[in-house]
């Protein structure tokens, strides 16, 4: 169970997150990435960040490429919350695919 704190850097992250990868979404090609859910640890030095990427054909291969800008991704993540966070979290990426989990349930009722 998340305390207070975890629930509220992790809305800050996700709200930032969002902020930056709208801001170089000219660099992805009609690519849209948002990010659905952040999850902190405890002791608040690792987030686990849930990314949505449309169209999902090409989300491996868009998350290989965030992967490999996370450290600029935290820089500018730095620079948003100085005055909110001390330190920022090592930020590790995955991919949501829960709305291709629903559209897969939903093609099979059909």
């Amino acid at each position: 169970m998340e305390t207070t704190r975890q629930q509220k850097i992790s809305r800050l992250l996700q709200k930032e997150l969002s902020t930056i990868f709208l801001g170089v979404a000219h660099n992805f090609q009609g690519i849209l990435i948002s990010t659905t859910k952040v999850h902190v640890s405890p002791d608040l030095s690792v987030a686990r960040v849930y990314l949505s990427i449309v169209p999902s054909e090409r989300g491996e291969e868009m998350l290989q490429l965030i992967n490999e800008k996370s450290v600029s991704i935290r820089h500018d993540l730095a620079g948003r919350t100085r005055f909110q966070l001390r330190t920022v979290p090592e930020l590790t990426f995955y991919i949501d695919d829960s709305l291709d989990y629903m559209e897969h349930i939903d093609n099979l009722l059909k």
